[in-house]
């Protein structure tokens, strides 16, 4: 292993929740091994990233109802293909060469199950996203 590959795997957090067995399918050890220390890791800017993207598009988020807001992250998420290709990458990147290699034997399930979690994430912390207040 080299020293990028050991650096990134000692700033990740440890998720005791996410477990990983033998009777689990590749995707879902993945998910748990890779996709959800990185999406933690990568939390702040991953919300960063979406208070950047609703400000680009003219702040109508801040005048939706929760229901409405809860429907514009999944649909910038899944529909906007620059957007989401932006994301994916900020989470790509923490992988080490190794998990790359295994990423891209399944990219297309993978994919799904890590959009699917930044979602839930985002959603999660939807007042995280509201406008900052001026003093």
């Amino acid at each position: 292993m080299n020293d990028r590959s050991r650096n990134l795997l000692q700033i990740r957090p440890q998720i005791p929740s996410a477990r990983v067995s033998d009777d689990m399918s590749d995707d879902e050890q993945f998910q748990n091994r890779t996709l959800r220390p990185v999406i933690k890791l990568q939390n702040f800017l991953l919300i960063a990233a979406f208070r950047n993207y609703i400000v680009k598009h003219k702040n109508a988020f801040h005048e939706m109802s929760l229901e409405k807001r809860m429907e514009y992250v999944e649909n910038a998420i899944q529909k906007d293909i620059k957007f989401r290709n932006s994301l994916k990458g900020m989470i790509i990147g923490q992988f080490t060469v190794e998990e790359y290699e295994a990423y891209i034997t399944n990219s297309s399930s993978l994919n799904k199950r890590m959009m699917n979690m930044v979602i839930d994430r985002v959603k999660d912390q939807i007042l995280l996203l509201e406008k900052p207040m001026l003093v």
